[in-house]
């Protein structure tokens, strides 16, 4: 699967690079990461509405591999600085992940609530959890992808600009995070 996704980044790098305006440029990145900026692929997030400094940041941690993941990092080596930025910039101005049409468990959703205001989740990425800044956007996000990112920062595999995030997610249990992680990904 990994080697399929890289020689699929080699292809799309390939046929982007001469491709000329952003809308053309970012085809490669939607298709993984949803046409319309929501994801549909498993573990994959999704890009609409994400914070642009955020965004920018991700993809200079992927372009230097100062995080890794090979396909990403493929995309991103051949980008510029205004590169990033121009793709930053696009990601942000796409709609926003939808909330899911189901209203959800009542039970999982109030211990995911809970969750959120005990250990300030809506201090940093905001009380709407849209992010700000270098805070990305959590609202709507797939939930699997929260919850293997939350277990990443809890086992320290993914690290975070500073260490608030293992701090965070260090007394979080695993049935926690999966109840976050359903409550963050159905924000109303």
């Amino acid at each position: 699967m990994r080697r399929t996704m890289t020689m699929l980044a080699f292809a799309l790098v390939a046929a982007s690079a001469s491709a000329e305006t952003i809308e053309q440029r970012i085809v490669p990145c939607l298709a993984c990461h949803g046409e319309k900026g929501q994801s549909e692929t498993e573990n994959t997030p999704s890009l609409g509405g994400q914070q642009a400094p955020y965004t920018l940041i991700q993809l200079f941690m992927f372009r230097e591999k100062l995080r890794v993941f090979e396909p990403m990092n493929e995309m991103a080596k051949p980008l510029t600085d205004d590169d990033l930025r121009l793709f930053s910039d696009f990601i942000a101005k796409m709609p926003k992940p939808a909330a899911p049409a189901d209203a959800g468990d009542p039970a999982r959703l109030q211990r995911g609530q809970a969750l959120v205001q005990q250990n300030r989740c809506d201090t940093c990425h905001n009380p709407d959890l849209s992010g700000k800044e270098n805070v990305p956007r959590i609202a709507n996000q797939r939930e699997d992808y929260l919850a293997k990112t939350l277990a990443e920062y809890k086992d320290n595999s993914r690290h975070g600009y500073d260490g608030s995030m293992a701090d965070v997610m260090g007394p979080i249990t695993p049935e926690q995070i999966g109840d976050l992680a359903y409550f963050v990904a159905r924000v109303r």
